[in-house]
Parts: structure tokens; C-alpha cells; sequence
């Protein structure tokens, strides 16, 4: 790796989280990853360097002028032959010394010219006008235009797009390479050069077998992966917060592989079942009807005065039922069938149940990336805003007060990856029972745990911005939100780690079985 003050070092389970939070350095321009406090979410450490624009210049020079030295010819005659074979250094260099002649002539780079120079005044073949030959510029092969039929002709192809890159001679016919260096000396205007330029940059990376651009919005930074994409798979995140997949370039999923993403991600953009309709704002209480909006990240939610019914946003279930400490069991990931078709060759039954089940994992899928972007944002709330606070009434200090913001990145991460989980759920095969209560039962702890710190972090902190309180219930808080941010992290690495390895390990299965049918059974009692 270069080691240029432009280099950036992280890991890759960050998720639009500011670089505070992702990586500690003296300053922007020098950040390298550290692992995470023994109380912080753990991240799986990755391969992968985050370029500025200027490493990227000095990489693309470095080859420029290696392949230069290399073959005696001009930094623009290496440019035109770079280009010519994709940015491919050896291939341009195999290719030269076993046909030079063959090489020029396809690269468009003419040792002599094809037509004869003029030695005094001549004609531009575009504009027609007779100029001084102190006016002409001409390419490789000699065909003579005016310096101004240049310089529009220049401006037009630079900006048509990318494809100015591989411009050649206007004269008809001629297939005379126009380099880097006469853009640089006849482009009428400042911003074609720069144009062309980033053009330039744009597709050494774009050709790089390593390196690829981030995906997110206006975003110029690229990311060197040169990770194996192994256990670690190949989510990154650049400088811009854009978290993504180095490999596919959708939103980091991991521990879902691409091709269940890409089918998901089409399945989902489909028309035919478009079921945008059942993310609607609002839902209906279970107990009085009343539409309730949610406001927060968690799932637990209480309706207004006198009904006060606690329901569960997803399942529209009793919470009650949600909560192991009442004697209820987590299930609400289960998926059950809501009506059994009468007859097996009923088509309208089997597509209604098809929608059905898709409804399912779908609403899911949707509801923990909507709770993930409103943690996100009450994450910045809680670094802008409830940290001053807790920290002046309870006077605590930053670092004391670290157990919140490590709750937080914790809760952000486990919604991306439970995400995720639902359109894993969705393409497991039916038939393959074992692994599918195998899955059921991982998930089902994992979001039960995250449920109960999201719950925690979200809502019991609010005590403690009124008033001033107590060491021992400061205390008793920080133990309590550090405790379940340990449960949730080791329920989601036990949870990513039996997706990675295909949910081969389902020896545990009649333990977890055992387990739900005991707490049904307490729940009937």
C-alpha cells in the first residue's frame, strides 16, 4: 500500500458513521483503524484503502511514466497506449516488443506523417480559410488545421463524454491518436482540460482490477479493496459514509452474499409485486383501531390515552407476548402461514399465499432499514445534543459516557445486518426445515436482544437529561445498557457466523427447540 497522506485505513463495518467513529488520527488527511474498545461493537477488520484524488493522480503518473522509461517513447505516446489497452501496463509492454509497427499502427501512433507538412501558408480543411502555417497544428499523421477548428473540435468531443479519451485525427478516415498533450495546448477553455483530465483519472480506476469508485452521491473518493472477501466478505465504507459492497456495489450486506442481493433487490423493484402499500405511515392499533405513527427506531409500541395497548409495529402482536422476562417468546420473525389453501391446485389461493409470504420477510426487511436510518439519526442527536446534557446535569465526563455511544454504533450495525437476514429467510429453501428453525430461532434471539437495547438506549436515557439523579442508578444504567450491548453483539455474531458457514451447524437445533417450547409453555401458564 502507498503510505501518502491521502491513504485512508478502515474497517469494514462502519455504516454512516462519521469518521470520528470509525477511525482515530491526529487529522483528516491520516487515519488509520484501531480495533474497538472491549465494551464497542466489533468489527471485522478488512483490507481496503480509501483514495483521495490525489494518489489517485500520482498512481496513474507512476505507470504513465514507467511505461514511458520503459519503451523511449513520450508520457503522452504511453497515455494513448495505456488507454489503448485498458490501463493493462504489462500488456502494453508484452505487445510492443513482439510488434512495435503493429502496436503504433493500432494505437493510432504514426512514426511519420502520412501527408506532407506545409512550409508556408495552406488551407484548413474544416473552416476552409487559408491561415499561416504559425496557426496549424496537426496529429502524428500531418493533416494541418487551425489552431481555433481545433480547439471546437476538442470542446465538442470532451464534452460528448468519456469518449474523448480515444479521440483521433478530424480528417475522414485518419485514426491518428489526439494524446493528453495537444488537449493540454488546443483546448480553448480551461474547463475542457479539466474535463478531460477527470476523464483521464476516471478510467485508470475504472479499469483497475482493485480499485473501484464509491457508489455514493457526488462522492469522489475510490476504495482499493485487496481483502480475499473471505469471512469478511467485501463490505467497505468510504470517507463519505457510504457504506457499500466492494464487490457488487449495492449497500453492505454482509452476511447475505450478492447473488441473493441481486435477486432480492430485482424482486423488490418488480411491478407485479410492488407492495409499497404496506409500508404505509401509519398502522392501526390492534385494540381500539386508532392509526399510530411511528416515531421512533424500536418496535415496541403504546398507544395514546385511555388504551395504552403495547403492540409489537411489525407482527401487530400483545408485546407482552414479545418479552421473555412476562413469560412471552419472541416469534415474530417466525413466519406462519395465515391461511391454508383448500385446494392445492387453487391458483388464486397460491398466489395470495406467495404475496403473503413475501409481504412478510419484505415489511421486515423495510422496517429495520427505516429503524436503522432513524437510529442513525438519533445517534448524531445523541453526540450533538443528549451527551452535553447527560454529561453537565449528571457530571459525567466524554469518556465515561462512551458506553452510550458504543450502544448506539452497535444498534446501527445489528439493523443493517438483520436487515439483511430477512431476504436470506426469503430464498431458504422450504424443504429444508432443520436449517430454516435453525435460522428462525438465531434470528429470533438476535432481534429480541436488539429490540431490548434499542428500547434501552432509545428511551430509559430520557431520565436522565430532567433531572439530576443518583450514582447508583447512573450506574445501574450504564451496567444495564452495557451488558445488553455485549448480548446483542455476541447474539449477532453467532447469528452472522451460521450464515457464512450456509447454517451447517445445526447440532443446536433440538437445544433451541427445547428452549421455545418451554417458554410457550410458561407463556400458557
Amino acid at each position: 500500500m502507498d503510505s501518502e497522506d491521502d491513504t485512508y485505513y478502515y474497517s469494514s463495518d462502519a455504516d454512516e458513521i462519521p469518521s470520528d467513529y470509525c477511525n482515530s488520527g491526529e487529522d483528516d488527511d491520516n487515519m488509520v483503524a484501531e480495533d474497538d474498545e472491549a465494551d464497542g461493537p466489533r468489527k471485522q477488520e478488512q483490507d481496503f484503502d480509501v483514495l483521495k484524488e490525489p494518489v489517485i493522480r500520482r498512481r496513474q503518473e507512476k505507470e504513465i511514466t514507467e511505461v514511458s522509461t520503459v519503451l523511449a517513447i513520450s508520457k503522452a505516446e504511453a497515455t494513448v497506449l495505456l488507454l489503448h489497452y485498458n490501463w493493462r501496463a504489462c500488456e502494453v509492454q508484452d505487445a510492443w516488443f513482439a510488434d512495435e509497427e503493429g502496436v503504433r499502427k493500432s494505437a493510432g501512433l504514426f512514426e511519420k506523417p502520412v501527408v506532407e507538412l506545409p512550409k508556408n501558408r495552406t488551407s484548413c480543411s474544416i473552416c476552409l480559410e487559408t491561415c499561416s502555417f504559425r496557426v496549424m497544428r496537426w496529429a502524428c499523421c500531418g493533416h494541418p488545421f487551425c489552431s481555433e477548428c481545433w480547439g471546437n473540435y476538442i470542446k465538442s468531443s470532451v464534452q460528448d463524454g468519456p469518449g474523448c479519451l480515444m479521440l483521433t485525427c478530424p480528417a475522414p478516415s485518419c485514426g491518428a491518436a489526439v494524446g493528453q498533450d495537444m488537449v493540454e495546448s488546443l483546448a480553448s477553455s480551461s474547463s475542457d482540460k479539466q474535463r478531460y483530465s477527470r476523464y483521464l483519472m476516471r478510467s485508470f480506476i475504472e479499469n483497475s482490477k482493485n480499485i473501484k469508485w464509491c457508489p455514493g452521491t457526488d462522492c469522489e473518493y475510490a476504495v482499493e479493496f485487496s481483502g480475499g472477501g473471505g469471512a469478511g466478505g467485501y463490505d467497505v465504507c468510504c470517507l463519505c459514509s457510504t457504506s457499500f459492497c466492494w464487490k457488487c456495489l449495492e449497500d453492505a450486506h454482509r452476511p447475505v452474499d450478492c447473488e441473493t442481493v441481486a435477486k432480492w433487490v430485482f424482486k423488490n423493484s418488480s411491478e407485479a409485486e410492488n407492495v409499497t402499500w404496506i409500508l404505509a405511515k401509519t398502522k392501526p392499533c390492534p385494540k381500539c383501531m386508532r392509526p399510530i405513527e411511528k416515531n421512533h427506531g424500536c418496535m415496541h409500541m403504546t398507544c395514546g390515552r385511555p388504551c395504552n395497548f403495547e403492540f409489537c409495529w411489525l407482527c401487530l402482536g400483545n408485546w407482552k407476548h414479545h418479552n421473555a422476562e412476562t413469560g412471552g417468546s419472541y416469534d415474530c420473525n417466525t413466519y406462519k402461514n395465515r391461511e391454508e389453501a383448500k385446494e392445492a391446485d387453487d391458483l388464486r389461493e397460491r398466489a395470495k399465499k406467495s404475496l403473503d409470504r413475501y409481504n412478510h420477510y419484505y415489511e421486515r426487511w423495510a422496517g429495520n432499514e427505516v429503524s436503522r436510518k432513524q437510529a442513525l439519526k438519533t445517534f448524531h442527536e445523541t453526540q450533538t445534543e443528549y451527551m452535553k446534557t447527560f454529561g453537565e446535569l449528571q457530571a459525567e465526563t466524554e469518556p465515561q459516557l462512551q458506553f452510550i455511544t458504543q450502544a448506539w454504533l452497535q444498534i446501527i450495525e445489528c439493523r443493517r445486518v438483520l436487515k439483511w437476514t430477512y431476504a436470506y429467510g426469503y430464498y431458504l429453501p422450504e424443504h429444508e426445515k432443520t436449517k430454516k428453525q435453525f435460522f428462525e430461532y438465531l434470528q429470533g434471539e438476535a432481534e429480541s436482544g436488539l429490540e431490548k437495547l434499542h428500547h434501552c438506549a432509545e428511551k430509559d436515557i430520557h431520565d436522565f437529561l430532567e433531572e439530576k439523579c443518583s450514582p447508583e442508578k447512573i450506574n445501574n444504567f450504564r451496567a444495564k445498557l452495557t451488558d445488553r450491548t455485549k448480548s446483542t453483539r455476541n447474539y449477532f455474531e453467532n447469528l452472522v457466523k451460521a450464515l457464512e458457514n450456509g447454517l451447517e451447524d445445526v447440532s443446536s437445533q433440538e437445544d433451541c427447540s427445547n428452549t421455545r417450547r418451554r417458554r410457550k409453555a410458561q407463556r400458557a401458564d
